[in-house]
């Protein structure tokens, strides 16, 4: 099954669920700024949630956990997930097969579910999210139609590339314009 929004036949509410937000280069909230999130829910009425994909905590989670040292899931990656539960570790197994373009997900999996994906199909990457991100009710959907978040499709950048090349490479997919915002310095007297 392909994973992209659905965006209803007639239907006023958009449905994102499996689609990347990509913050606005305007966008300067430091929880959200440069960010790629993968929503993983999403209701105009009930909220949404997701994970920010492209903020690595260079950590494992042998690291993070001294119990999982010497398990398969001591290599395990951690990324910051989002502001919200940063008590909270999230675990995500993902797979993106490009040759049928399908993306296949299990969200917030306990370690005997991963233990059971990676033996059926060892071509799964699991991550770890410290956190994660949330809206309330019609929240998201007001920052999008103010232009905080670019909403796209699902890419296999996700597993090709890391941190904020991840953000660069969605922007450049949006056009020239995007792109060259993409690139733009922090500081605009080093341009």
């Amino acid at each position: 099954m392909r994973l992209i929004p659905d965006r209803g036949q007639g239907d006023e509410e958009l449905h994102l669920a499996g689609s990347l937000l990509v913050a606005h280069p305007s966008l300067l909230d430091s929880q959200f700024k440069r960010t790629v999130v993968l929503l993983t829910a999403h209701s105009a009425v009930e909220g949404s949630l997701g994970v920010i994909v492209n903020r690595p905590l260079h950590q494992t989670l042998g690291q993070y956990d001294p119990e999982l040292v010497g398990t398969e899931f001591a290599a395990v990656p951690l990324y910051e997930g989002g502001p919200v539960g940063r008590d909270q570790m999230i675990l995500v197994a993902w797979k993106w097969s490009s040759a049928d373009g399908t993306f296949k997900l299990y969200f917030g999996i306990d370690e005997d579910k991963a233990r059971q994906i990676l033996q059926d199909d060892p071509e799964f990457e699991l991550r770890g999210f410290i956190g994660h991100s949330a809206w309330g009710d019609g929240q998201l959907e007001g920052e999008i139609e103010e232009d905080a978040w670019l909403v796209c499709p699902l890419s296999p950048d996700l597993e090709l590339l890391e941190g904020l090349a991840i953000w660069r490479a969605m922007l450049a997919q949006q056009g020239p314009e995007m792109q060259l915002l993409a690139e733009e310095p922090d500081d605009l007297s080093m341009n």
